[in-house]
C-alpha cells in the first residue's frame, strides 16, 4: 500500500480518533471519518504491544492488514480516513482470521459495502 493511502501524522491520527465514530468486533477497533476532499481513502494502522510483544510480531500483523485491505482497496470508500487498531484477541491469528475478522469489522463500520458470502460474522 502506498504512503499517499496512510494516516501518518499525529495531527491527523488524532483528529480521526477523537472526531470519528468507532465500531468494534473482537480482533478490531475502526475508527471512520469523512473527509470529502480527498482523492482516496487513508488508512492509519496501530498494534500496541499488548497484541505483540516483540516489534517483529506487531509488524508482521500490520503487514497482513495492510494486505487485506490492498486486495479491498476497489471496494473501500474513498473519501474516508479511518484507523485499524488491533486488539489482543487478534495475537495469534493466521492471515485467513485477521482478513475474515477485518472484513467484519469494516462492514460494521460502512467502509466497504457488504460484508463478501464467503466471510461470517462472529
Amino acid at each position: 500500500m502506498r504512503k499517499s493511502y496512510r494516516v501518518k501524522t499525529e495531527k491527523d491520527f488524532q483528529r480521526v480518533f477523537t472526531s470519528g465514530d468507532s465500531v468494534a468486533n473482537r480482533a478490531f477497533v475502526i475508527y471512520k471519518m469523512e473527509r470529502t476532499e480527498n482523492k482516496h481513502f487513508r488508512v492509519g494502522i496501530s498494534v500496541g504491544k499488548k497484541v505483540g510483544h516483540t516489534a517483529v510480531a506487531r509488524n508482521q500483523l500490520k503487514r497482513y492488514i495492510r494486505a487485506v485491505l490492498t486486495e479491498e482497496k476497489a471496494e473501500i470508500d474513498p473519501h474516508i480516513d479511518f484507523l485499524v487498531i488491533a486488539r489482543p484477541y487478534a495475537r495469534n491469528f493466521k492471515m485467513a482470521e485477521i482478513r475474515k475478522n477485518l472484513l467484519h469489522a469494516l462492514s460494521l463500520a460502512h467502509i466497504i459495502e457488504e460484508m463478501p458470502d464467503e466471510v461470517e460474522e462472529d
